[in-house]
């Protein structure tokens, strides 16, 4: 019986070390294929080349490993590495691990997630995975251990069809970890403003910035569970309809 074949990708780009740290976690638990950004990717969410071409490289720096980089989003990755395997499909794939947290409403714009759920979205078992240490020379030690425990189960035990691991770490020494909560995604936006600033040349531009404030103060949260050293792991899924809502709809004289 042949190993699983494995697609890893992230959204941080090829040369991050959070990818290299994931690919060292399961490198030997089957056929590796990693197609990742060849440039940072963060808040990419979903979106996918369409208005330009997208160019793939093999690479040369992770030994002889079957790695690409992409010119594409982290969604194009997975696309890509799919077209590559000429059909024949994964057992799994990975995302991550992400210099900083994908914790609650994040995901919408988490290029790391937005790859897992891409996975989901063609039947196969992913898992998107991120650490709370947006430094680039975070120590993933702790979040190896995790990325290697859950892969396993996941290779061994499967996903309901149509679902997504969305995993957070906290940045906490291993012996301060409390444990692992499966949970449910906790609700909290970002509180967003612009920094108006100017170029050389006297010309206004606008920089992004804010706080990830307005959290829900509930215990059984991804947020709560994050915050208390707790690993989470939120079940994931792309159907976004708001079902509770479809009969109430279906009243409405139109």
């Amino acid at each position: 019986m042949s190993k699983p074949l494995i697609l890893i990708t992230n959204d941080d780009g090829y040369q991050s070390k959070g990818i290299k740290s994931l690919l060292d976690s399961v490198k030997d638990l089957g056929r590796i294929i990693l197609v990742a950004p060849d440039r940072p990717q963060s808040g990419m969410g979903h979106a996918i080349s369409v208005n330009k071409p997208i160019r793939c490289f093999k690479l040369d720096c992770f030994s002889s490993l079957n790695a690409y980089s992409c010119t594409g989003t982290p969604v194009d990755c997975v696309k890509m590495g799919l077209f590559l395997l000429k059909g024949e499909k994964p057992d799994l794939i990975l995302s991550g691990i992400n210099h900083g947290s994908n914790v609650s409403t994040n995901i919408l714009y988490s290029g790391t997630m937005s790859a897992a759920v891409e996975g989901a979205l063609a039947g196969i078992p992913s898992v998107g995975y991120s650490l709370t240490d947006y430094s680039e020379d975070a120590d993933f030690d702790y979040s190896m251990k995790v990325v290697r425990l859950i892969s396993k189960k996941v290779i061994n035990e499967g996903l309901k069809l149509g679902t997504c691991l969305n995993v957070n770490i906290p940045n906490v020494k291993e012996d301060k970890i409390k444990g692992i909560k499966v949970c449910r995604q906790g609700k909290a936006f970002w509180d967003d403003t612009f920094d108006h600033r100017k170029d050389p040349l006297g010309k206004d531009y606008y920089w992004l910035t804010g706080s990830f404030g307005s959290k829900e103060p509930a215990p059984d949260t991804d947020i709560n569970y994050l915050e208390n050293n707790y690993v989470t792991i939120v079940p994931t899924q792309y159907d976004l309809t708001c079902h509770d809502s479809v009969e109430e709809l279906k009243k409405w004289k139109l």
